[in-house]
């Protein structure tokens, strides 16, 4: 079993940053590609980013260029750099583990943290 846990949300200004990580427990989480979703209300829950156990990334195409996702195998954990945030990124962020399949679509993971939620404020 894997407990991911989430941190790093608030509420921030259009323009500024928030750095989101994502913290694993489990000896085996290094070795699985792990990715970021959101959910603004209202909405589906939709793929920000993932990454894979040696570091190979991909992202969602309106944030490539904004976001970043990394990792640290040696301390379990996941992280999501945000900057120039936007009102629209408003939403709960989720991390997620261990994938099978598309990385993109929320159904293939196995692993779900509680969220953390971000406000960007206009």
């Amino acid at each position: 079993q894997v407990q991911l846990v989430e941190s790093g949300g608030g509420l921030v200004q259009a323009g500024g940053s928030l750095r989101l990580s994502c913290a694993a427990s489990g000896r085996t989480f290094s070795t699985y590609r792990a990715g970021w979703f959101r959910q603004a209300p209202g909405k589906e829950r939709e793929f920000v980013a993932r990454i894979s156990f040696e570091g190979s990334t991909y992202y969602a195409d309106s944030l490539k260029g904004r976001f970043t996702i990394s990792r640290d195998n040696a301390k379990n954990t996941v992280f999501l750099q945000m900057n120039s945030l936007k009102p629209e990124d408003t939403a709960v962020y989720y991390c997620a583990a261990r994938c099978g399949g598309t990385c993109n679509k929320a159904v293939n993971y196995d692993y779900w943290g509680q969220g953390t939620q971000v406000t960007v404020s206009s």
